[in-house]
């Protein structure tokens, strides 16, 4: 492609709106350009790209027996209330007023009413669904670029299975198609435990790629054998020791006392792991005959509540709100504890540090008091212990071998084990092989594709610009003519190009004779192609071409003769 007829509007500047180095490259190097908030145009270098990410998507999945499909974005909203999304979802699906109908963020809804009449029997199952679409998602506060966007490219995939072990397997072919993705894609990855959030299901595991814009934070060992998202890690910590002193537990007065430290301040104590921090959870009743649920979870006063584990064991669950607080514990935020409870329906849940404590602080279920000497094991009955805080900076792993550390990263791609929800609430079932009727097991698996080029950017630039390498490379060579309105430059320039490009070499040749030598340099190195062919008068005069390597600076003289049996072995060096 020569720079002359291709439309590369590169910039100087950073742009005034982007602050990570992807969204800025992307910019400046004249990938893409923002329409609005969160919405942005693919210009040609930028499409290239993820048309190339998309390929090695496409050939990965093939590989595992997928069949690609290309589904409508529009979909009704009937279709989304029957699986209970429309409102798991709530605003951020974009909705057509004057339509029933949703701009789709995922495709389970859509895919599962396909399956429902086509996958009828034993002898249709297993299959591996997939497409490469526009998605929508109503982000309230896009940021980052492409990372974070309202309108976005998603590989979404689906397995369709007859039994638990057949999922098993289909989300095993899927785990390794996307180690192969993003290994070919040339980013540094790892893979971490996760909740499933809106999409349901048991099973769910990230795949990450460490960058200091990365909205997701995640916890890793000091070896890397262990990698969670912060809402579902584990760690090691020592419980708050048990001291059989059998206290008789004691109201006290505070005083505009709402928070630990303040109780902290209040006590004149350091150690918080005894001040038990309260925090009241409802769980919503799905049907009018049932009440709501009410769950008191009790942490250290030094932890936090993870409210995804919580979530994990009680679906659906939610924080209380503030005019709640007093109808059910009959006290403020600050003031609820597990002794005096008003509502003598409500459930317990103790974090595994807290197990069988004494000596506790809490609430008096009374604003401005407090009760210490509370003993789990003696006064309150029913309590159940668990996993329920997030984890530090510095604790350790479960078997104490490791420490664990917290960073910034992106994700990039997500698998989960469905299981029946989508099937059963859409009626898609299957006959076995006896002619029994059974719900059709489901397995979803998403890839974002500007987050993989992006999360490339993330992890290969410097002050520059970009650093291309493999696959997805937007061209493999970078031919410069400094030709000075030479036309024996001209024409060897235009020669090596023609020789490139007939033995199958993408290259962009910057021809534009209006541009000086510096500016040239300048975009080169911050589109960031592999490798850098310099044709000037000086190097031509001594038969040579100057070859940079980009990663590297590396600058290399190569008889311009000799260049097309030279390049084979100067690419291996990328």
């Amino acid at each position: 492609m020569k720079f002359s007829q291709y439309f590369l509007p590169t910039l100087k500047e950073v742009p005034s709106d982007a602050v990570i180095p992807s969204h800025i490259l992307m910019i400046r190097s004249g990938m893409i350009r923002q329409l609005t908030s969160g919405v942005y145009s693919y210009l040609p270098l930028g499409l290239r790209v993820f048309k190339k990410v998309e390929k090695i998507v496409r050939e990965e999945m093939n590989a595992i027996g997928g069949c690609e499909f290309y589904l409508p974005a529009l979909s009704p909203n009937e279709l989304w209330a029957e699986t209970g999304r429309l409102e798991d979802y709530g605003d951020d699906i974009f909705r057509i007023k004057n339509r029933e109908l949703v701009l789709a963020p995922t495709h389970e809804e859509v895919f599962t009413s396909i399956a429902k009449p086509n996958l009828i029997s034993y002898k249709n199952l297993p299959q591996i669904w997939y497409q490469i679409q526009t998605k929508f998602r109503n982000e309230q506060r896009p940021r980052g670029g492409v990372l974070r966007g309202r309108q976005f490219t998603m590989k979404d995939a689906y397995s369709f299975d007859a039994t638990w072990e057949g999922l098993d397997e289909s989300y095993a072919k899927h785990a390794q198609a996307y180690r192969n993705i993003f290994t070919r894609a040339g980013l540094k990855f790892f893979t971490v435990s996760a909740f499933s959030g809106a999409m349901g299901g048991s099973e769910s595991e990230e795949f990450m790629v460490e960058a200091d814009a990365g909205e997701d934070t995640v916890v890793l060992s000091s070896d890397n054998s262990y990698a969670s998202n912060i809402e579902v890690a584990t760690s090691y910590v020592e419980k708050v020791n048990r001291t059989n002193s059998d206290l008789p537990f004691e109201e006290f007065h505070t005083p505009n006392i709402k928070s630990i430290d303040e109780l902290a301040g209040f006590l004149g104590i350091t150690d918080r792991s005894r001040l038990a921090k309260s925090r009241l959870f409802v769980v919503p009743s799905k049907t009018e005959k049932k009440k709501d649920e009410y769950v008191l979870a009790l942490v250290c006063g030094d932890d936090e509540v993870s409210e995804t584990k919580l979530a994990g064991l009680y679906p659906g669950i939610r924080a209380g709100h503030p005019e709640e607080l007093m109808d059910i514990a009959g006290a403020d935020a600050g003031s609820i504890g597990p002794v005096n409870f008003k509502n003598k329906d409500i459930k317990i849940i103790a974090d595994n540090r807290l197990q069988d404590a004494d000596e506790l602080v809490s609430g008096a279920c009374k604003n401005d008091y407090h009760i210490k000497n509370i003993d789990l094991k003696r006064d309150v009955k029913g309590i159940i212990y668990n996993d329920i805080r997030t984890v530090k900076d510095g604790e350790e792993t479960t078997d104490r071998k490791q420490k664990l550390r917290m960073t910034k990263a992106v994700e990039v791609g997500h698998i989960f084990k469905l299981g029946t929800r989508y099937a059963e609430a859409l009626g898609a079932k299957y006959l076995d092989v006896n002619g029994k009727d059974n719900v059709i097991i489901m397995g979803s698996y998403g890839i974002g594709i500007e987050r993989i080029a992006a999360a490339y950017i993330e992890q290969n630039h410097d002050k520059d610009g970009i650093i291309w390498n493999g696959e997805i490379a937007p061209f493999n060579i970078h031919l410069i003519s400094v030709n000075k309105k030479s036309d024996n430059i001209k024409a060897a320039a235009g020669k090596l190009y023609d020789e490139l490009e007939a033995k199958g070499y993408e290259v962009l040749f910057d021809d534009r004779d209006d541009i000086s030598p510096g500016f040239k340099f300048k975009d080169a190195d911050l589109i960031g192609i592999p490798l850098q062919l310099v044709v000037s008068d000086k190097n031509l005069k001594n038969d040579e071409i100057e070859v940079k390597i980009r990663r590297t600076g590396e600058r290399i003289m190569v008889k311009y003769s000799d260049i097309l049996n030279r390049l084979p072995n100067l690419m291996e060096k990328l």
